[in-house]
């Protein structure tokens, strides 16, 4: 029986990995199969001409075989789709794996509570491993971690210039082959209008997501491969069936013998055979490690290879093409309507993966204090991770259009293009070598090979699309220069702004000796207090109860923050303390999320937060209630002018009595209680401050004992939470800092023109914390705050 379960499971494994490998040829695969629109037409362009002995088509065939085979194929599903940050895939997952297992991040408003997160797993426990020299070195140079961050914000601009590039060139190669159709004048006029028209479209329909149309992708680009693989096989039987041949490496040598400068030059071309392949890694939260694997290795692949076979085999056979060489000109004439429309199809479909992922990566750089705030907008509540940007969707149109307009050619546009997709692949062979160093711990050696090998190839490539930089490259380079302006801009001023917060925040008995006899008024009402800081009183706080001297009667001090991690699961976001004695109604609520989470709606958000407080009240009391049973607990108890510890809040339901038991333990782990009456049950983790001895905790109470302090613990508790439910119910008000950062006087010109102009010209045009947050106008306090850094 267990034999036969077993296999029943593994089928059901099989046909999910079947089913999402066949789901991802319309997400992944898009941007990579339509390559075969362009390559030999970019390579062909300028720098070489294709000769009656065929060597210039049977070298190029080689090096678009082993290119394809040595860099999507072994480099990316053998190596570099293993890397995954929980299932997650790109740059940033990679930087988020380095930073847990080396403390190289330059995020501010880290805690030790933050490793607790089930998701944020290490390879291996850090006392038991050693730490390699490659680690103490880079924790040792502050230097390195800024270079790391800037080579990871290098790959992500490039990202986001190759979601301007490849809509431009998958779209207007598979519109060019209207050339064969009509006369070089009317074509002229027809091509740059229609392209145009299709991107306009392209754009106006992201906001509706892609989830809408999600179920015509894979079908279009299984028709796609299926239909270059076939012409492809077609051009091989009849055309050339030795083509096969030109698969050795020995073509390579022989192409690059004859054509010397000017094969180098062309590699530049060669190289766009595997553009979208780093979408493989960038998408591999939506489906799996397998399906990914399955989908490339069985159907996209061999396709491919077929469809550039068969293109070599046709162009070996005809010389003299009465029109420049393009795929359109191996398709048979009988065919050629229904594959132009296919291939249109087809580069919309690839176009509109490119943009997904762009809108991806701009949100995880916004959660990562790396962008400056844009509104954020999840079109579907079942699929994750699918979202729209509206500025940066706008954006990306004007560039695309003026993109075609201003190349209005493949060349050009394939060079600009090539340079981008390099740049990402060799940053992400940089970030996977460290992660074999840091993460799966491997000998050093075997990294260097892997980036000797890899960036070899790589940078071969890169340098080839260098030379093209009068001809197209120069636009990724300068998109990514303003871009990386932009976004190194705004981390340091955000860094430098936490550090002010952190040096001037005020002591926590400061907030207790506010009282009636200083004129301090408590006014009903629940008022949420946003800040950075983890511990202690903001400075904007203090500024706003100077000035008007009075705060709620319930205080909450909330810290949004992202921590390293692609999920954090929501049992586990809310940590939850109280700021003084209970006596003073302020707590303190950090809510975490990672880099991929959805952000809650004010709404459900102040709702859960009320929640989270019931339920931490009635932890703390039940604590509270043992504490006065334990001597050795009591001067805890009673510490009233420190902060309590924080405690993981989870979805716990506090009804009966709970059961508790003592259990000492020397591990840096946390507290967990266990509710018997509760079917299923979330743990509740404390947390102990940093470099503090911990000790797991599980209490124990009778109910027959001391029910005298039980009844006037129970009064407290009650109201308590009357005094929630009263403050809830007058209102919540939302208390913002209203920033101005200035550069300290004596800094460098750069910094000053960095800080006083670049920055606040950003912050005062992009969107404001309390559009970022979703706070209603009619419940928001701001205080202006100026930052002096």
């Amino acid at each position: 029986r267990v034999a036969y379960f077993g296999i029943l499971l593994q089928k059901n494994s099989w046909r999910t990995s079947l089913l999402l490998a066949y789901q991802s040829l319309g997400v992944v695969y898009g941007d990579l199969s339509t390559s075969p629109l362009y390559v030999y037409k970019s390579t062909f362009a300028e720098d070489i001409q294709h000769s009656e002995t065929n060597e210039e088509i049977f070298g190029v065939l080689s090096f678009v075989f082993w290119t394809l085979t040595l860099v999507p194929l072994f480099k990316y599903v053998f190596v570099v789709l293993r890397a995954d940050d929980n299932g997650e895939g790109g740059t940033f997952a990679l930087y988020s794996l380095i930073c847990r297992h080396a403390r190289v991040s330059l995020l501010p408003n880290r805690q030790v509570a933050d490793e607790a997160l089930s998701t944020y797993k290490l390879e291996h426990h850090p006392e038991k491993k050693s730490s390699s020299g490659v680690k103490l070195y880079l924790e040792k140079h502050k230097v390195l971690h800024t270079a790391l961050l800037i080579l990871v914000l290098l790959g992500t601009c490039m990202v986001i210039g190759d979601g301007v590039l490849t809509p431009a060139i998958s779209v207007f190669s598979a519109v060019s082959g209207l050339e064969l159709s009509m006369s070089k004048e009317h074509h002229q006029y027809a091509v740059i209008p229609i392209t145009c028209f299709i991107l306009v479209c392209l754009f106006a329909l992201q906001h509706y997501g892609t989830h809408r149309v999600g179920f015509f992708f894979a079908p279009i680009v299984l028709t796609w491969l299926l239909c270059i693989s076939s012409l492809g096989i077609y051009n091989i039987i009849y055309w050339n069936p030795h083509v096969y041949q030109a698969l050795s490496p020995y073509y390579m040598f022989k192409f690059l013998k004859k054509t010397r400068k000017g094969g180098w030059m062309s590699l530049g071309g060669i190289l766009l055979c595997i553009t979208g392949s780093e979408a493989m890694f960038a998408d591999l939260g939506h489906f799996s490690y397998s399906a990914i694997q399955t989908a490339f290795t069985f159907l996209v692949y061999p396709a491919l290879i077929l469809a550039y076979m068969g293109q070599a085999a046709y162009l070996s056979q005809h010389h003299h093409t009465s029109y420049q060489i393009s795929f359109y000109v191996s398709v048979p004439e009988s065919v050629r309507w229904p594959v132009l429309i296919i291939a249109i199809l087809a580069s919309v479909v690839g176009s509109q993966a490119i943009i997904s992922g762009t809108f991806s990566i701009i949100n995880q750089s916004q959660s990562l204090s790396c962008f400056p705030r844009v509104k954020v907008i999840h079109t579907s509540d079942k699929i994750h991770g699918q979202i729209y940007i509206p500025e940066i969707n706008w954006v990306l149109m004007i560039l695309c259009i003026a993109v075609t307009i201003g190349f209005r050619d493949t060349k050009h546009m394939g060079n600009a293009s090539g340079l981008a997709v390099m740049t990402v692949m060799l940053v992400t062979t940089c970030l996977t070598s460290l992660v074999i160093i840091l993460c799966w711990h491997k000998p050093p050696i075997v990294a260097l090979f892997f980036l000797l090998f890899f960036g070899s190839i790589e940078l071969l490539y890169f340098s080839a699309s260098l030379t093209k930089f009068t001809e197209g490259a120069w636009l990724p380079i300068l998109l990514a220069l303003f871009l990386m302006t932009i976004m190194f801009v705004w981390h340091y001023a955000t860094i430098k702004k936490y550090e002010f917060d952190l040096h001037n925040k005020v002591s926590l008995e400061w907030l207790l000796a506010l009282g009636p006899s200083l004129g301090i008024a408590r006014v009903p009402g629940i008022g949420l207090v946003f800040t950075d800081l983890t511990s202690g009183i903001p400075a904007n706080f203090s500024r706003f109860v100077t000035n008007l001297p009075a705060f709620h009667r319930v205080l909450v001090f909330v810290c949004v923050k992202s921590v390293p991690v692609p999920f954090v699961p929501p049992a586990e976001r809310y940590l939850v303390g109280r700021v003084g004695p209970a006596a003073h109604r302020s707590y303190r609520c950090i809510v975490r999320y990672g880099y991929r989470d959805v952000h809650q709606d004010v709404d459900s958000f102040e709702s859960e937060l009320v929640s989270k407080l019931a339920d931490f009240i009635h932890y703390d009391w039940h604590r509270s209630q043992h504490s006065s049973h334990s001597e050795e607990d009591v001067s805890h108890s009673n510490e009233s002018t420190s902060e309590c510890r924080l405690a993981v809040i989870g979805t716990v339901a506090f009804s009966g009595t709970p059961a508790y038991e003592i259990e000492e333990s020397v591990e840096p782990a946390s507290v967990s209680i266990g509710f018997s009456t509760v079917e299923s049950v979330t743990d509740v983790i404390e947390m102990e401050p940093v470099h503090a001895v911990e000790r797991r905790v599980r209490f124990a109470i009778d109910d027959d004992s001391e029910s005298d302090v039980r009844t006037n613990m129970e009064l407290h508790l009650r109201e308590e939470l009357q005094d929630l439910l009263a403050a809830q119910e007058a209102g919540t008000a939302f208390i913002l800092g209203h920033s101005h950062v200035r550069a300290k006087q004596g800094s460098s010109v750069f910094k000053r023109l960095a800080i006083n102009f670049g920055y606040n010209f950003l912050r005062r045009n992009c969107r404001g914390p309390d559009v970022a947050l979703k706070v209603p106008p009619v419940s928001l306090l701001e205080v202006g705050m100026v930052y002096v850094v």
